[in-house]
This record gives structure tokens, sequence and C-alpha cells, in this order.
């Protein structure tokens, strides 16, 4: 079986240009968006499960510096040579007894709740530590108009294969798109979080691979 998530993080309504200040019905916006999960059997059939997600107020000061080459004074010393480069997976997105209703996440987060590993063995997955490897590298990455909405925005497709041989014999529930300087197998960080995503619990093992499919709108 095969899961698809989808993650879309809207930038249309929280990013707006304006000579005269922001109006107070948007005085409230912020970078956030949904996920769409999609459990996929073998027949084409699909479940869906829509849950809330959010880019983080590490990610908010990231893309400040980065669009004007300046040192904010956040949170972190400088993001001038960093981008969005690793995802991660975690367990820690639902309580223990109510696994299906996951904990949105909140714009303080830092990173995941409970980190999970992907396995041992891959060298080509990044953040090796305590024999394992807890970040995975993008498959694809494609910035695409959106005739949708006219092409309003720019859609940035982060695409990102979790396969039959990683995570397996835990509970995901959580994932977080990762800022780090380099998609060097061999780096081992600082990362610093972007946007976080909470869905249902899936409890992966060796029958299940995962597609994590995250669109950004800027």
């Amino acid at each position: 079986m095969d899961t698809v998530i989808q993650a879309t993080d809207n930038y249309g309504q929280c990013l707006k240009d304006s000579a005269f200040g922001i109006k107070s019905e948007q005085s409230d916006m912020r970078p956030k968006g949904f996920v769409e999960v999609f459990d996929v059997t073998e027949d084409g059939n699909k479940t869906l499960v829509s849950k809330s997600n959010l880019v983080l107020y590490q990610g908010r000061e990231f893309i400040g510096e980065r669009i004007f080459n300046i040192d904010g004074g956040g949170s972190v010393d400088s993001y001038k040579d960093m981008f969005i480069s690793w995802l991660g997976v975690g367990s820690g997105g639902a309580p223990e007894g109510n696994p299906l209703v996951p904990t949105a996440p909140v714009s303080t987060d830092t990173g995941l709740s409970q980190e999970v590993p992907f396995n041992a063995v891959t060298v080509s997955y990044g953040d090796f530590r305590g024999g394992n490897f807890y970040k995975h590298p993008f498959d694809l990455v494609n910035i695409e108009p959106d005739p949708a909405n006219s092409d309003k925005y720019l859609i940035c497709k982060v695409t990102v294969s979790i396969g039959v041989d990683d995570c397996n014999g835990s509970n995901l529930n959580e994932a977080c798109l990762f800022i780090s300087s380099t998609t060097d197998d061999s780096h081992p960080g600082p990362f610093y979080s972007f946007a976080k995503i909470t869905f249902p619990t899936i409890v992966k093992d060796s029958s299940r691979s995962l597609m994590f499919i995250w669109y950004i709108y800027v």
C-alpha cells in the first residue's frame, strides 16, 4: 500500500504588498495551509483526511532574512546561506490515547515533537546520530505555474518518497521541512524547522511506502 501525503502552504493571503498597512480583517493571517493524506490501495481507491500545517516562526525569520539578504537578529545567527533542504518525520503529532486526532502545530514549534529515524544504512540521508539517519533528502523540487488560480501564484512543489525500508515499526503522525546550508549527505547540521504538519497516525511497516507532496505557494 502507498500513502500519499499532500501538504499545502499558502502565502497569498499573508505576504501582501501594501503602502497603507494591513487591513484589520487580515491582522491574524499567517503562513498556513492544509494537509491531504491519501491511503491508496492497489485498485486505486483513495481515503482522504485533511489536517492543518503551519510555516513556523523560524521559517518566517528565514524568509525575511533571505529576501533582504540581512541578518535579522532573530533566534538563529544567520539564515543567509541556508535553504529548505531536508524532510524529517516523527511520532509526537498525536496523543497516544487518540492517535487519529493529531495536535495542530503552533508557530513557536522548533521542530518535531518526537523524532523518528529513517534507517541506519542509506548513506544519502542526512543527520546521522546514534547509528541512524534522521533527515531525508528531497526527491524532486519543481516550480510550476498555478493555472487553477489564473496563474496568480507560483507553486514550489517538493516531493519526498519514504520507502519500504524507512521508519518501520514507527507510528508516524508529524513531519517537518528543515532548513540547512547543504544537501551533502555527510551534513551533521545544524537544521532549523521551516514548516510542520501533523496528520492521523500511520503505522509504518515494510509493506507500506509513503509519499509527501508539499506545495508552497509564492
